[in-house]
Protein backbone atom coordinates (compact mmCIF):
# COMPACT_ATOMS: atom_id res chain seq x y z
CA UNK A 1 0.00 0.00 0.00
CA UNK A 2 1.42 3.65 -1.14
CA UNK A 3 0.85 6.44 1.16
CA UNK A 4 1.57 9.87 -1.42
CA UNK A 5 2.25 13.05 -0.79
CA UNK A 6 -1.04 14.98 0.92
CA UNK A 7 -0.94 17.40 -1.72
CA UNK A 8 -0.87 18.53 -5.39
CA UNK A 9 2.18 17.82 -6.72
CA UNK A 10 2.67 21.27 -7.83
CA UNK A 11 2.17 22.05 -4.50
CA UNK A 12 4.48 19.79 -2.08
CA UNK A 13 6.80 21.53 -0.18
CA UNK A 14 9.59 20.97 2.01
CA UNK A 15 10.92 24.13 4.38
CA UNK A 16 14.49 25.06 4.60
CA UNK A 17 16.34 23.60 6.82
CA UNK A 18 17.74 25.79 10.31
CA UNK A 19 19.23 25.01 13.27
CA UNK A 20 22.96 23.67 14.19
CA UNK A 21 25.12 21.28 12.65
CA UNK A 22 28.50 20.46 12.94
CA UNK A 23 29.96 24.17 11.33
CA UNK A 24 27.90 25.89 13.75
CA UNK A 25 28.75 23.55 16.36
CA UNK A 26 32.19 23.96 15.61
CA UNK A 27 31.87 28.26 15.10
CA UNK A 28 30.37 28.28 18.86
CA UNK A 29 32.51 26.23 20.68
CA UNK A 30 35.53 28.18 22.62
CA UNK A 31 38.49 28.89 21.00
CA UNK A 32 42.31 28.29 23.26
CA UNK A 33 43.14 31.63 24.70
CA UNK A 34 46.41 31.88 22.14
CA UNK A 35 43.81 32.44 19.54
CA UNK A 36 41.88 34.94 21.27
CA UNK A 37 44.65 36.38 22.30
CA UNK A 38 45.78 36.54 18.31
CA UNK A 39 42.63 37.81 17.14
CA UNK A 40 42.60 40.91 19.69
CA UNK A 41 46.40 41.84 18.64
CA UNK A 42 45.27 41.98 15.25
CA UNK A 43 42.02 44.42 16.39
CA UNK A 44 44.51 46.55 17.88
CA UNK A 45 47.05 46.55 15.95
CA UNK A 46 44.35 48.09 13.17
CA UNK A 47 43.31 50.61 15.38
CA UNK A 48 46.60 51.33 16.35
CA UNK A 49 47.49 51.96 12.59
CA UNK A 50 44.71 54.62 12.23
CA UNK A 51 45.34 56.33 15.48
CA UNK A 52 48.42 56.68 14.17
CA UNK A 53 47.03 58.37 10.64
CA UNK A 54 46.46 62.09 10.43
CA UNK A 55 43.17 63.99 11.06
CA UNK A 56 42.07 61.80 13.54
CA UNK A 57 38.56 61.97 14.42
CA UNK A 58 37.36 64.25 11.90
CA UNK A 59 33.84 63.36 11.77
CA UNK A 60 33.50 63.41 15.54
CA UNK A 61 35.17 66.91 15.57
CA UNK A 62 32.44 68.35 13.39
CA UNK A 63 29.75 67.38 16.27
CA UNK A 64 32.03 68.35 18.94
CA UNK A 65 32.31 71.94 17.03
CA UNK A 66 28.83 72.22 17.07
CA UNK A 67 28.19 71.64 20.80
CA UNK A 68 30.84 74.31 21.13
CA UNK A 69 28.70 76.33 19.49
CA UNK A 70 25.86 75.88 21.22
CA UNK A 71 27.48 76.49 25.02
CA UNK A 72 28.70 80.09 23.47
CA UNK A 73 25.19 81.07 22.50
CA UNK A 74 25.15 80.35 18.60
CA UNK A 75 23.49 77.90 16.14
CA UNK A 76 24.86 74.36 15.27
CA UNK A 77 23.22 74.69 12.33
CA UNK A 78 25.50 77.63 11.08
CA UNK A 79 27.78 75.00 10.45
CA UNK A 80 26.62 73.05 7.09
CA UNK A 81 28.85 70.38 7.88
CA UNK A 82 26.75 69.43 10.79
CA UNK A 83 24.15 67.09 9.80
CA UNK A 84 23.29 65.18 12.63
CA UNK A 85 19.55 65.82 14.61
CA UNK A 86 19.40 68.39 17.10
CA UNK A 87 19.57 65.71 20.09
CA UNK A 88 23.38 64.99 18.96
CA UNK A 89 24.64 68.07 20.17
CA UNK A 90 23.63 67.43 23.57
CA UNK A 91 24.96 64.01 23.44
CA UNK A 92 28.46 65.58 22.79
CA UNK A 93 28.31 68.28 25.25
CA UNK A 94 30.32 66.27 27.68
CA UNK A 95 33.04 66.20 25.00
CA UNK A 96 33.48 69.62 25.25
CA UNK A 97 35.00 69.20 28.52
CA UNK A 98 38.10 67.44 26.37
CA UNK A 99 40.74 69.30 24.59
CA UNK A 100 40.70 69.14 21.07
CA UNK A 101 43.84 66.55 21.33
CA UNK A 102 42.08 64.67 24.33
CA UNK A 103 38.90 64.70 21.63
CA UNK A 104 40.96 63.51 18.95
CA UNK A 105 42.78 60.45 20.62
CA UNK A 106 39.41 59.00 22.80
CA UNK A 107 36.98 59.23 20.22
CA UNK A 108 38.59 56.85 17.99
CA UNK A 109 39.36 54.18 20.68
CA UNK A 110 36.02 54.54 22.05
CA UNK A 111 34.76 53.87 18.45
CA UNK A 112 36.94 50.65 18.28
CA UNK A 113 35.35 49.84 21.53
CA UNK A 114 31.71 49.89 20.41
CA UNK A 115 32.11 47.98 17.79
CA UNK A 116 33.66 45.27 19.00
CA UNK A 117 30.54 45.60 22.11
CA UNK A 118 28.19 45.63 18.61
CA UNK A 119 30.33 42.43 17.42
CA UNK A 120 29.53 40.56 21.11
CA UNK A 121 25.93 41.67 20.83
CA UNK A 122 25.51 40.23 17.24
CA UNK A 123 26.86 36.94 18.45
CA UNK A 124 24.56 36.65 21.57
CA UNK A 125 21.14 37.01 18.99
CA UNK A 126 22.55 33.56 18.29
CA UNK A 127 23.33 32.24 21.58
CA UNK A 128 27.40 32.24 21.10
CA UNK A 129 29.43 33.28 23.50
CA UNK A 130 32.29 36.36 23.55
CA UNK A 131 35.14 33.84 23.60
CA UNK A 132 33.82 31.42 20.46
CA UNK A 133 35.95 30.40 17.47
CA UNK A 134 33.05 32.58 15.55
CA UNK A 135 34.47 35.48 17.95
CA UNK A 136 37.66 35.21 17.47
CA UNK A 137 37.46 35.05 13.57
CA UNK A 138 35.23 37.83 13.51
CA UNK A 139 37.22 40.21 15.44
CA UNK A 140 40.37 39.41 13.65
CA UNK A 141 38.91 39.31 10.37
CA UNK A 142 37.53 42.94 11.50
CA UNK A 143 40.77 43.92 11.89
CA UNK A 144 41.61 43.34 8.15
CA UNK A 145 38.31 45.00 6.94
CA UNK A 146 38.12 48.34 5.78
CA UNK A 147 34.80 49.95 6.66
CA UNK A 148 36.19 49.06 10.91
CA UNK A 149 39.30 51.44 9.92
CA UNK A 150 37.32 54.06 8.19
CA UNK A 151 34.74 54.54 11.28
CA UNK A 152 37.64 54.58 13.70
CA UNK A 153 39.68 56.70 11.78
CA UNK A 154 36.61 59.04 11.20
CA UNK A 155 35.03 58.33 14.75
CA UNK A 156 32.05 58.51 12.79
CA UNK A 157 28.61 58.56 14.71
CA UNK A 158 27.36 55.62 12.57
CA UNK A 159 29.27 52.85 15.51
CA UNK A 160 26.00 53.66 17.14
CA UNK A 161 23.82 52.19 14.67
CA UNK A 162 25.96 49.69 14.18
CA UNK A 163 25.51 48.85 18.36
CA UNK A 164 21.79 49.79 18.04
CA UNK A 165 20.93 47.33 15.39
CA UNK A 166 22.57 43.88 17.33
CA UNK A 167 21.20 45.53 20.18
CA UNK A 168 17.70 46.13 19.04
CA UNK A 169 17.40 42.36 17.33
CA UNK A 170 18.80 40.05 20.43
CA UNK A 171 15.59 42.28 22.60
CA UNK A 172 13.32 41.64 19.78
CA UNK A 173 14.78 37.90 19.69
CA UNK A 174 13.93 37.72 23.23
CA UNK A 175 10.31 39.31 22.57
CA UNK A 176 11.31 42.75 23.94
CA UNK A 177 10.11 44.63 21.49
CA UNK A 178 9.38 47.74 23.35
CA UNK A 179 12.80 47.75 24.22
CA UNK A 180 13.58 47.45 20.77
CA UNK A 181 12.14 50.18 19.75
CA UNK A 182 13.38 52.43 22.40
CA UNK A 183 16.86 51.36 21.52
CA UNK A 184 15.83 52.18 17.95
CA UNK A 185 14.95 55.67 18.61
CA UNK A 186 17.28 56.55 20.64
CA UNK A 187 20.14 55.60 17.51
CA UNK A 188 17.79 57.34 15.36
CA UNK A 189 17.86 60.74 17.01
CA UNK A 190 21.47 60.83 17.32
CA UNK A 191 21.80 59.69 13.72
CA UNK A 192 18.65 58.51 11.65
CA UNK A 193 20.67 55.80 9.65
CA UNK A 194 18.86 52.79 11.37
CA UNK A 195 14.92 55.06 10.30
CA UNK A 196 14.50 51.75 7.50
CA UNK A 197 14.46 49.65 10.60
CA UNK A 198 11.39 50.86 11.35
CA UNK A 199 9.76 49.00 8.46
CA UNK A 200 11.00 45.79 10.43
CA UNK A 201 8.44 46.53 13.62
CA UNK A 202 5.32 47.23 10.73
CA UNK A 203 6.21 43.77 9.36
CA UNK A 204 6.23 42.02 13.13
CA UNK A 205 3.19 43.84 13.96
CA UNK A 206 4.54 45.70 16.96
CA UNK A 207 2.71 48.93 16.84
CA UNK A 208 3.40 49.82 20.39
CA UNK A 209 7.30 49.04 20.11
CA UNK A 210 6.83 51.42 16.55
CA UNK A 211 5.77 54.22 18.38
CA UNK A 212 8.34 54.09 20.38
CA UNK A 213 10.52 53.94 18.28
CA UNK A 214 9.20 57.16 16.43
CA UNK A 215 8.22 58.82 19.74
CA UNK A 216 11.80 58.92 21.22
CA UNK A 217 13.52 60.81 18.55
CA UNK A 218 10.51 63.45 17.79
CA UNK A 219 10.80 63.90 21.41
CA UNK A 220 13.83 63.98 21.96
CA UNK A 221 14.85 66.44 18.77
CA UNK A 222 12.02 68.94 19.56
CA UNK A 223 13.28 69.22 23.35
CA UNK A 224 16.72 69.64 21.75
CA UNK A 225 15.67 71.88 19.00
CA UNK A 226 13.55 74.07 21.55
CA UNK A 227 16.59 74.82 23.43
CA UNK A 228 19.33 75.38 21.16
CA UNK A 229 19.04 79.08 18.65
CA UNK A 230 18.17 78.90 15.53
CA UNK A 231 16.99 75.35 15.19
CA UNK A 232 15.17 76.36 11.32
CA UNK A 233 18.46 76.47 9.63
CA UNK A 234 18.35 72.69 9.67
CA UNK A 235 15.17 72.79 7.38
CA UNK A 236 16.32 75.65 5.25
CA UNK A 237 20.43 74.70 5.21
CA UNK A 238 21.49 71.19 6.17
CA UNK A 239 18.02 69.25 5.16
CA UNK A 240 18.75 70.82 1.26
CA UNK A 241 22.06 69.94 1.58
CA UNK A 242 21.68 66.49 2.88
CA UNK A 243 18.73 65.78 -0.03
CA UNK A 244 21.20 66.95 -2.61
CA UNK A 245 23.54 64.49 -1.70
CA UNK A 246 25.87 67.22 -0.09
CA UNK A 247 28.64 68.41 -1.93
CA UNK A 248 31.78 67.76 -4.17
CA UNK A 249 33.94 66.81 -1.08
CA UNK A 250 31.87 64.24 0.14
CA UNK A 251 29.91 62.89 -3.29
CA UNK A 252 33.15 60.91 -4.50
CA UNK A 253 32.68 58.63 -0.95
CA UNK A 254 29.16 58.08 -1.53
CA UNK A 255 28.66 54.88 -2.55
CA UNK A 256 24.76 54.83 -3.39
CA UNK A 257 23.51 54.24 -7.10
CA UNK A 258 22.24 57.84 -7.52
CA UNK A 259 25.90 58.49 -7.00
CA UNK A 260 27.95 55.97 -8.57
CA UNK A 261 26.04 55.00 -11.44
CA UNK A 262 26.58 58.52 -13.32
CA UNK A 263 30.08 58.25 -12.95
CA UNK A 264 29.83 54.54 -14.74
CA UNK A 265 28.01 56.83 -18.29
CA UNK A 266 24.35 56.45 -16.91
CA UNK A 267 22.35 59.21 -17.11
CA UNK A 268 21.65 60.81 -13.41
CA UNK A 269 17.79 60.75 -13.89
CA UNK A 270 17.87 56.63 -15.27
CA UNK A 271 20.32 56.10 -12.35
CA UNK A 272 17.45 57.42 -9.66
CA UNK A 273 15.40 55.43 -11.64
CA UNK A 274 17.32 52.42 -11.29
CA UNK A 275 17.84 53.05 -7.58
CA UNK A 276 14.36 53.19 -6.70
CA UNK A 277 13.59 50.21 -8.19
CA UNK A 278 16.42 48.08 -6.85
CA UNK A 279 15.24 49.42 -3.72
CA UNK A 280 11.55 48.43 -3.85
CA UNK A 281 12.40 44.76 -5.27
CA UNK A 282 14.87 44.43 -1.98
CA UNK A 283 12.25 45.62 0.12
CA UNK A 284 10.03 43.02 -1.60
CA UNK A 285 12.52 40.47 -0.91
CA UNK A 286 12.54 41.58 2.84
CA UNK A 287 9.09 41.03 3.31
CA UNK A 288 9.25 37.73 1.52
CA UNK A 289 12.18 36.49 3.86
CA UNK A 290 10.03 37.66 7.23
CA UNK A 291 7.22 35.73 5.92
CA UNK A 292 9.62 32.65 4.98
CA UNK A 293 9.95 32.36 8.76
CA UNK A 294 12.42 29.72 10.03
CA UNK A 295 14.84 30.49 12.91
CA UNK A 296 13.64 33.24 14.85
CA UNK A 297 17.22 34.83 15.33
CA UNK A 298 17.86 34.36 11.54
CA UNK A 299 14.75 36.01 10.17
CA UNK A 300 15.34 38.75 12.31
CA UNK A 301 19.10 39.64 11.33
CA UNK A 302 17.99 38.70 7.25
CA UNK A 303 15.03 40.51 7.52
CA UNK A 304 16.53 43.57 8.88
CA UNK A 305 20.29 43.52 6.76
CA UNK A 306 17.62 43.62 3.28
CA UNK A 307 16.23 46.65 4.99
CA UNK A 308 18.93 48.49 5.60
CA UNK A 309 20.94 47.47 2.50
CA UNK A 310 17.59 48.97 0.94
CA UNK A 311 17.96 51.95 1.96
CA UNK A 312 22.08 51.84 1.67
CA UNK A 313 21.39 51.00 -2.45
CA UNK A 314 19.16 54.39 -3.10
CA UNK A 315 19.97 57.10 -0.51
CA UNK A 316 22.20 59.75 -0.68
CA UNK A 317 24.84 59.46 1.21
CA UNK A 318 26.05 55.82 1.69
CA UNK A 319 29.46 56.13 2.64
CA UNK A 320 31.76 53.07 3.17
CA UNK A 321 31.60 52.58 6.88
CA UNK A 322 27.68 52.27 7.18
CA UNK A 323 28.76 48.14 5.92
CA UNK A 324 29.21 47.93 10.12
CA UNK A 325 25.49 48.17 10.91
CA UNK A 326 24.95 44.86 8.88
CA UNK A 327 28.00 42.83 8.82
CA UNK A 328 28.36 41.85 12.26
CA UNK A 329 24.94 40.33 12.47
CA UNK A 330 25.14 38.68 9.54
CA UNK A 331 28.82 37.08 10.13
CA UNK A 332 27.33 35.84 13.16
CA UNK A 333 24.50 34.15 11.73
CA UNK A 334 27.00 31.23 9.90
CA UNK A 335 26.36 29.57 13.06
CA UNK A 336 22.76 28.60 11.24
CA UNK A 337 22.01 26.04 9.08
CA UNK A 338 20.52 27.82 5.80
CA UNK A 339 21.76 31.53 6.91
CA UNK A 340 22.83 33.28 3.44
CA UNK A 341 26.08 34.18 5.28
CA UNK A 342 26.98 30.91 4.36
CA UNK A 343 27.13 31.23 0.36
CA UNK A 344 30.59 32.20 -1.40
CA UNK A 345 28.52 34.76 -3.19
CA UNK A 346 27.79 36.51 0.32
CA UNK A 347 31.58 36.84 1.01
CA UNK A 348 33.01 37.27 -2.45
CA UNK A 349 31.38 41.53 -2.41
CA UNK A 350 33.63 41.57 0.72
CA UNK A 351 37.03 40.43 -0.99
CA UNK A 352 37.47 44.16 -2.32
CA UNK A 353 37.26 46.22 1.17
CA UNK A 354 40.15 43.83 2.71
CA UNK A 355 43.51 45.71 3.84
CA UNK A 356 46.40 45.79 1.98
CA UNK A 357 44.91 44.17 -1.12
CA UNK A 358 45.76 46.63 -4.18
CA UNK A 359 42.95 46.86 -6.61
CA UNK A 360 44.33 48.63 -9.84
CA UNK A 361 42.49 51.93 -10.62
CA UNK A 362 40.57 51.81 -7.56
CA UNK A 363 43.05 52.78 -4.66
CA UNK A 364 42.37 56.47 -4.38
CA UNK A 365 40.51 57.97 -2.16
CA UNK A 366 37.80 59.27 -5.01
CA UNK A 367 37.09 55.92 -6.64
CA UNK A 368 36.87 53.95 -3.27
CA UNK A 369 33.36 54.21 -3.55
CA UNK A 370 33.14 51.57 -6.58
CA UNK A 371 34.54 49.15 -4.32
CA UNK A 372 32.05 49.92 -1.66
CA UNK A 373 29.31 49.77 -4.10
CA UNK A 374 30.51 46.38 -5.14
CA UNK A 375 30.24 45.63 -1.39
CA UNK A 376 26.53 47.13 -0.88
CA UNK A 377 24.83 45.94 -4.62
CA UNK A 378 27.09 42.41 -3.98
CA UNK A 379 25.73 41.80 -0.42
CA UNK A 380 22.13 42.75 -1.13
CA UNK A 381 22.24 40.48 -4.47
CA UNK A 382 23.44 37.35 -2.46
CA UNK A 383 21.12 37.80 0.72
CA UNK A 384 17.80 38.37 -1.81
CA UNK A 385 19.46 35.21 -3.82
CA UNK A 386 19.51 33.17 -0.59
CA UNK A 387 15.66 34.14 0.27
CA UNK A 388 14.66 32.82 -3.82
CA UNK A 389 16.40 29.86 -3.35
CA UNK A 390 14.52 29.11 -0.12
CA UNK A 391 11.28 28.93 -1.85
CA UNK A 392 9.85 25.79 -0.78
CA UNK A 393 10.80 22.47 -3.00
CA UNK A 394 8.50 20.14 -4.31
CA UNK A 395 8.74 16.97 -1.76
CA UNK A 396 10.04 13.77 -2.83
CA UNK A 397 9.37 9.97 -1.99
CA UNK A 398 11.37 7.00 -0.76
CA UNK A 399 9.76 3.86 -1.09
CA UNK A 400 10.52 1.70 1.60
CA UNK A 401 9.29 -2.28 1.29
CA UNK A 402 6.95 -0.95 -1.36
CA UNK A 403 5.46 1.60 0.35
CA UNK A 404 6.64 5.38 -0.39
CA UNK A 405 6.77 7.81 2.11
CA UNK A 406 6.78 11.70 1.31
CA UNK A 407 9.54 13.54 2.98
CA UNK A 408 7.65 16.26 3.92
CA UNK A 409 5.34 15.52 7.51
CA UNK A 410 1.65 15.11 6.78
CA UNK A 411 -0.47 13.91 10.19
CA UNK A 412 -3.58 13.25 7.76
CA UNK A 413 -2.43 11.65 4.49
CA UNK A 414 -4.81 10.87 1.10
CA UNK A 415 -5.21 7.33 -0.36
CA UNK A 416 -5.11 6.77 -3.70
CA UNK A 417 -8.65 8.27 -4.64
CA UNK A 418 -8.12 11.50 -3.31
CA UNK A 419 -10.04 11.35 -0.33
CA UNK A 420 -9.67 11.89 2.99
Amino acid sequence: MTVPDTRSPDRARVAPVYGPDAAGRWLRGGAPWPVLAAASLVYALSVWQEASAGRLGVDNAVVVRAARTLLDGGSPYADKRFLYPPGAVFAAVPETLLTDRGVSLVAPAATALLVLVAVVTALRIFGVRADSRLAALTVAGLGAFLPLRSVVHLANWTVFSALAFPAALLLARRGRWGGAGVVVGVAIALKPILVPLLLLFVLARRWRALARAVGVPLVVSLAAAWAMPRPGLFFTRTLPFLLHGQDAYARPYDAAWPSVLPRLGIPPSLASLLAVAAAVAVLGFARLRWRRGGDEGLRLVECAALLMLAAFLVSRPSFLHYALVVVPALVASVVVRGAAARSVWFWLPLLPQVAGVNWPELQSAERHAFKDFVMFTGATAALCAAVWRARPQPAREVTVSGDAYSLCSDPDPRNHSGTR
